[in-house]
C-alpha cells in the first residue's frame, strides 16, 4: 500500500461519510460551511464542506472495511495491516513534520508533535455543490436613470444703444427767469473708526480670519491626532514588551501553531 492509494480510499469514503478515521493517527472530518458574505457584503460564496483532521477523534471502522472489502480480505487481517502500516507513516510525520496527500492537502505535525491538517485551494468534496460559483451583487445593481431638468435657455436680447444727455442745457433752451443750480457739495471721506468707538459685537466680527480663534473641527482633529500618536507608540512598546500577546491578537491558535514551526 502506498500513499496514493491511501488517499483515493480517503476521497472516496470522506464524500458520503462526515467521518474517514485513520486507526492509531486519528480521524478526518467533513463539516458543512454555509453560505457567506465577503467583499464588503457585495459577493455571496456559495457553501461547501471543509475537511479537518482531530487526532483526538478515533473512527476506525470505514477505511478498514473498505481496505477487506477491495482486497478481499478478513476484516481482522485488514485492521493489522492498516495499523501498522499508519503506525510507520505516523513515525515519518514526526520526522519529517509533513507528509503530502495526493488529492487531499497536508498532514503536518508540530515541533511539539501535534498534528493538524492543511486541505489543497481545490479541494472538492462537495459533490451536490457543483457549479455553484461566487455571486457579485454589484454587477446586479438597479441602474438610476439620469435626472434630467427642461429649463428652456434664454435668447440674448438686443444691445440697446444708450442716448447720451448733456450735461448742461444750451443757453438759448434755459428759460430766463431760471435760478442757478447750487454747485453740489463734495461728499465728506469717511474715516476709519477707532477700536475703542466701536462696539465689542462688532469688533469680534470684523476681526481678521487669522485673528479669530481656532474652530472646533480643528480643536478635533488636533485631538484625534494626539490620541492616535499615543495609541501607536503603546502598540510598539506592548511589541517589545509583551510580543506574544500581540501575536495573540493578529493571529489564531493554528496560525501560531504553524509559524512557530
Amino acid at each position: 500500500m502506498d500513499i496514493d492509494l491511501l488517499s483515493r480510499m480517503i476521497s472516496e469514503l470522506i464524500v458520503d461519510h462526515d467521518q474517514v478515521g485513520l486507526p492509531g493517527v486519528g480521524t478526518f472530518v467533513a463539516e458543512m460551511v454555509p453560505a457567506t458574505f465577503s467583499d464588503k457584503g457585495y459577493t455571496i460564496n456559495p457553501p461547501y464542506r471543509r475537511l479537518s483532521f482531530y487526532p483526538s477523534r478515533q473512527e476506525d471502522a470505514l477505511l478498514i472495511d473498505l481496505y477487506a472489502e477491495s482486497n478481499q480480505l478478513s476484516r481482522e487481517a485488514a485492521s493489522a495491516y492498516l495499523t501498522q502500516y499508519l503506525s510507520e507513516l505516523k513515525s515519518i510525520l514526526m520526522e519529517r513534520k509533513t507528509i503530502v496527500l495526493p488529492g487531499l492537502g497536508r498532514l503536518r505535525a508540530t515541533r511539539e508533535n501535534a498534528l493538524f491538517f492543511v486541505p489543497d485551494a481545490d479541494l472538492d468534496i462537495f459533490p451536490e455543490g457543483v457549479g455553484l460559483t461566487p455571486v457579485s451583487l454589484k454587477s446586479h445593481a438597479v441602474e438610476e436613470e439620469p435626472v434630467v431638468i427642461d429649463v428652456p435657455v434664454p435668447t440674448p436680447q438686443e444691445e440697446v444703444t444708450p442716448v447720451s444727455v448733456p450735461d448742461q442745457v444750451p443757453a438759448e433752451l434755459e428759460p430766463e427767469n431760471a435760478e442757478p443750480e447750487p454747485a453740489a457739495e463734495p461728499e465728506p471721506q469717511h474715516k476709519p473708526l477707532a477700536p475703542d468707538s466701536v462696539p465689542h459685537w462688532i469688533r469680534e466680527d470684523w476681526r481678521e480670519p487669522e485673528q479669530r480663534g481656532l474652530p472646533v473641527w480643528g480643536t478635533l482633529l488636533i485631538i484625534l491626532g494626539t490620541l492616535l500618536i499615543v495609541a501607536l507608540i503603546a502598540f510598539m512598546v506592548l511589541a517589545r514588551i509583551a510580543p506574544d500577546f500581540i501575536d495573540s491578537i493578529l493571529y489564531t491558535p493554528d496560525q501560531l501553531r504553524i509559524i512557530n514551526y
